[in-house]
């Protein structure tokens, strides 16, 4: 059966994938600066036949490795962007490698490498058993910060996709139903006057001001917004010393809301704030949208294809050593902060878990209609394509993410037997749908249904481009 020697050939080869996923934690790059980690992730492709064209979407750690012609056309995606600041060593207790440096907090060297897997052990059970369709692995950068795949999305390589499928580490082994925020990214730079603050005050015209004016405004708009939105934001420049008037000030805002059209109303209403922080202030002011992606749509029908082959393999062992790292690990999380966690899942019956170090079910999906409170460009996709991004248990249960736990786990064993099983349930997937026509078919049925005749609109304009220097300036920041 072709799904078994997928399985069979991702377990022989487990030693060079564990390799490629370590060398992706060793590396953790930033969004858009992650170039050895994408190179290494399409060299490898490469090495099994995939043809790889790098450098799409105007972004040089981009690539889109394809196997196979024809139709089905599967796509899989894979993300290998680090976050700022969260450099930790593959141990039990905070200590950092290198302070102040990037680390995978958002396990981002697993998701790579479990797609990347996942697609060489499709490809291998195509060519055996003479399977015909296409696999497309797309190395998707700056999930994080940027929002890579909406650039992809935007410039057509989802184009064609019969489904897409994601994975990423987390607390829990399902393939959750679940939407999530869309949010748009967008820089306020604020222009007045200098002027000795002292002796000629009335001379200049504080871009701070306006700058704070504008937060303010914000701040009381957040009372008559929707329960569900979210505003943040932080000061990137505010000026240089308190003796002279600044006249350059810039602010960074996120707004989310469960649908785009939302966003984009909160967004009319925060441009009129700033047009009054600069009356009030007598600045001017100029707005660059960074990123921004949409909200996910969900696919019922392949949460059970992935669920199933989930079960199927079964979820993973733990030894006593790897359990004993989890036991030291919790004592860096409270009970009551875990259970504030847990409740937050909303999964029935969470009072069972409070005491479990590592979740070791494959519950079905318990969040229909929940719209989650974090965003992700794999909902642009979604938009284009049936698509489902499943989750596997990675770490510490309780581990609120974004965190030095989650780096610390996706850098030793606990991590790669997360990465193997998910790998194993992408090639199940993938193979599934290029075998069984009935299967996709209901796929894509309740793609149309739940579109409701709407169109993807993309919510980056059409000439912004991926902000590279903006990448690059945050990236010399993290690190002094």
């Amino acid at each position: 059966m072709a799904k078994e020697f997928a399985w069979d050939w991702i377990s022989r080869n487990e030693s060079q994938m564990i390799e490629v996923s370590d060398k992706v934690w060793e590396f953790a790059e930033l969004g858009l600066l992650e170039f050895k980690s994408s190179e290494l992730l399409a060299k490898t492709l490469e090495e099994y036949g995939f043809t790889v064209d790098r450098g799409i979407a105007d972004m040089p750690t981009a690539f889109v490795a394809t196997y196979g012609s024809g139709s089905p056309v599967i796509a899989i995606n894979g993300e290998y962007d680090a976050l700022p600041g969260l450099s930790q060593k593959a141990i039990a207790q905070q200590d950092p490698l290198e302070e102040g440096a990037p680390g995978h907090g958002c396990g981002h060297n697993i998701h790579g490498v479990s797609g990347m897997a996942g697609a060489i052990g499709a490809k291998i059970a195509m060519e055996k058993n003479k399977i015909p369709g296409t696999i497309k692995f797309f190395g998707c950068p700056a999930e994080e910060t940027y929002s890579g795949k909406v650039f992809m999305v935007r410039d057509g390589y989802f184009d064609n996709v019969d489904a897409a499928i994601s994975h990423h580490a987390g607390s829990t082994n399902t393939a959750g139903i679940g939407s999530s925020l869309a949010v748009k990214s967008a820089k306020f730079h604020f222009h007045g006057l200098t002027s000795h603050a002292a002796y000629s005050p009335e001379h200049g015209r504080s871009a701070l001001d306006a700058l704070e004016l504008m937060n303010v405004g914000v701040n009381y708009m957040r009372e008559h917004i929707m329960q569900e939105a979210r505003i943040h934001y932080v000061i990137e420049k505010g000026g240089m010393q308190p003796n002279v008037v600044p006249d350059y000030a810039r602010s960074w805002y996120y707004i989310r809301a469960p649908e785009m059209s939302q966003v984009d109303e909160m967004i009319t209403w925060i441009l009129d704030i700033a047009k009054g922080a600069n009356l009030m202030a007598r600045t001017k002011h100029v707005v660059d949208v960074v990123e921004g992606c949409t909200n996910v749509i969900p696919s019922k029908s392949l949460s059970d294809v992935v669920v199933g082959n989930m079960r199927e393999i079964g979820a993973p062992e733990y030894t006593n050593q790897e359990m004993d790292f989890l036991k030291e690990m919790n004592k860096s999380i409270t009970k009551e902060a875990k259970i504030e966690l847990l409740r937050m899942m909303k999964r029935p019956d969470w009072e069972d878990f409070v005491d479990v170090l590592i979740d070791t079910t494959i519950p079905d999906p318990w969040d229909k209609g929940i719209v989650w409170p974090g965003s992700t460009d794999v909902g642009d996709v979604s938009w284009v394509t049936p698509t489902m991004e499943f989750t596997t248990a990675t770490g510490l249960l309780g581990d609120p993410g974004h965190s030095w736990q989650t780096v610390a786990v996706c850098g030793m064993s606990i991590g790669h037997k997360s990465m193997l099983f998910a790998a194993k349930a992408i090639a199940g997937t993938a193979l599934d749908l290029l075998t069984k026509p009935e299967q996709l078919k209901a796929v894509q049925d309740e793609f149309e249904k739940r579109l409701m005749g709407r169109e993807y609109k993309c919510p980056i304009p059409d000439d912004v481009k991926p902000p590279h220097e903006v990448a690059r300036e945050a990236a010399k920041i993290t690190r002094t």
